[in-house]
């Protein structure tokens, strides 16, 4: 049997702890650059991006932004000639008060 990975459920909170949506990722990052693209930041102003992984007290802070590219020469046919490539930058963690 192979070692698959575990996938991951990270929700996104905003700084009131409001927690939104879910992004899945092997690794938090991976959940972080999905946020990212789907966010209106840019490189010269990131948003934040808080993400707590389902069943753990860790939040995870990135900077996250998004850039129009143009897209690879090896695309296929219905990728379009430009594509939004995400960028985070990760920031700390912070821990969750116990109740």
């Amino acid at each position: 049997m192979k070692n698959m990975a575990k996938i991951r459920n990270f929700v996104l909170r905003d700084k009131d702890g409001k927690e939104t949506g879910v992004f899945t990722g092997n690794q938090p990052r991976q959940a972080a650059l999905k946020a990212a693209n789907r966010s209106d930041g840019t490189k010269a102003k990131p948003v934040e991006l808080r993400l707590r992984e389902r069943g753990s007290k860790k939040i995870h802070i990135y900077k996250g932004w998004k850039e129009t590219v143009s897209a690879p020469k090896n695309k296929p046919k219905w990728m379009p000639a430009e594509i939004n490539k995400p960028n985070v930058k990760k920031a700390g963690i912070e821990k969750l008060p116990k109740i």
